[in-house]
This record gives C-alpha cells, structure tokens and sequence, in this order.
C-alpha cells in the first residue's frame, strides 16, 4: 500500500461504477459466506502483514487487475507480484480490516470495502505513515476458491503537491 497520498479521478470512477454495479446485485447473503468471504480477507491482510509477498499474491485470479495508488495498473501476475514486492519491502508495518462484506444474489461474486495502515520508509529512511480506504472483488472460481479480480486502494491524506 506504501505511502499512498494522490486520489485520481479515474481510479475514483472506477471504483464508484463498480461499487454501483455490485451494489445492484448484492442482498442480504447467506451470513456464513459474507464470514466465509471477511475471514479470507483477514488471512490476506495478515499475510502481507507478515510480509509474504508469494501468498499476499495467491489471493489474485489469473485475471485480477490491481489499481494501486500513485502507480500504474498492474493487471499480470508479474506486474502484481512486482508492485506487492516493492509496497512489502518497505514496509515496517501494514494491516487492512474489512468494514463491509456484500455478497451477489448468485453467490459466485462478492465484495469488499475497508480500512489500511500502513508504516513503511521513504528512500531516505524516514518512517511514513498512511492510512486510507480499499475495495476488493472477489469471484468464485471454477474449483469453489475465492480469489480476488479486482483491487483498488487509496489514501486518507491529503495529496501533497
């Protein structure tokens, strides 16, 4: 997640489409796969927290698309794995929690919004530290597993000039 302070107008539309297209197709869900859904959300969470860059990356389907802040789309294995590589790396601390957990109607797609901290060091050394707002998409995937299509993050901070 990494000191994330610059909110852009597509990442912004992007999320706001999909939050509206999820939304007309979200109910009240069966509660044991919104827990089912939150709990992977929290195993992902601890596992870039531990700094695994390998099994942060498995929660992504093939197909994921990643819009991190203040950088380019990563929307490959490679280009994912490489920006997780580079946010853990610096990182000293980070954790993120579900707030919100919908789940479609049709109980293969759901998704999640929440909160991040994170604390990592800019190029001089110095510890930086942000905090902001995230969505993840989930689909279920051909052998039952959640993975994670579509991932957006952005800060709280005010964006610097």
């Amino acid at each position: 997640m990494g000191a994330m302070k610059t909110k852009t107008l597509s990442t912004s539309g992007c999320i706001a489409l999909l939050c509206a297209a999820l939304l007309s197709t979200a109910t009240a869900a069966d509660p044991a796969l919104e827990e089912k859904i939150r709990d992977l959300d929290a195993e992902w969470a601890a596992a870039a927290s531990a700094g695994n860059v390998d099994k942060t990356v498995s929660y992504y389907a093939d197909n994921a698309v990643v819009l991190p802040a203040n950088a380019p789309v990563a929307n490959t294995k490679e280009a994912i794995h490489a920006q997780w590589k580079k946010d853990l790396e610096g990182m000293v601390s980070g954790s993120w929690k579900a707030n919100r957990v919908e789940v479609a109607e049709s109980g293969d797609m759901a998704w999640v919004s929440g909160t991040f901290d994170w604390v990592s060091k800019d190029a001089s050394g110095k510890k930086v530290t942000d905090h902001g707002k995230y969505l993840e998409v989930f689909q279920k995937q051909a052998d039952g597993s959640w993975k994670c299509t579509a991932d957006c993050w952005n800060s709280d901070l005010s964006a610097t000039p």
